[in-house]
């Protein structure tokens, strides 16, 4: 009985955020969604600021970025691992910390808006392997790669660096 209770309440909070999204997407011009679906149905998805990065939010070394102006936001209806870090199922920050020969992902379990960076809430923190692109936009474009059954490759791509990193479903 509790094992039902417990699935419907998941349930419904996925159906929730489903349809959260896809009000917001339709909403918000300055946003996008990447999405990342595993072989049995679970799915990982961004959003994120499509707003052209002013100067005052250009990366800087060794600082953490909003792209935008804006954490990303991740949902996962499926527990993850992200460089052997436990993510459990929910809604999280996501922030970048770019360097010139590296950058890190960080995900973070505070998720009030306008709510200012905090390491102690960072849930996981990966570093990103980093390559150069073609093209040099000026906001950030986001995408995710299904790597296999049961990893999806999150890629950011911003100026000439394309950053990536896994995760996978646990």
């Amino acid at each position: 009985m509790r094992l039902a209770a417990l699935v419907i309440l998941l349930l419904s909070q996925c159906i929730s955020l489903c349809s959260h999204l896809a009000y917001a997407q339709q909403t918000d011009s300055n946003s996008a969604t990447a999405f990342c679906d595993f072989a049995d149905g679970q799915e990982v998805s961004i959003r994120y600021s499509t707003a052209t990065v002013s100067s005052k939010d250009e990366p800087h070394n060794g600082k953490v970025w909003l792209p935008g102006g804006s954490p990303i936001t991740l949902f996962t209806n499926a527990p993850l691992t992200l460089n052997g870090s436990q993510i459990p199922i929910g809604a999280y920050t996501v922030y970048v910390i770019p360097n010139k020969k590296d950058w890190t992902l960080i995900v973070n379990k505070n998720v009030t808006s306008g709510a200012p960076y905090d390491e102690k809430d960072d849930v996981a923190r990966a570093p990103m392997e980093l390559g150069e692109v073609d093209s040099t936009p000026k906001q950030l474009e986001a995408s995710f790669a299904h790597s296999s059954a049961k990893v999806c490759s999150i890629r950011l791509y911003y100026g000439k660096v394309g950053a990536f990193v896994e995760f996978d479903e646990k």
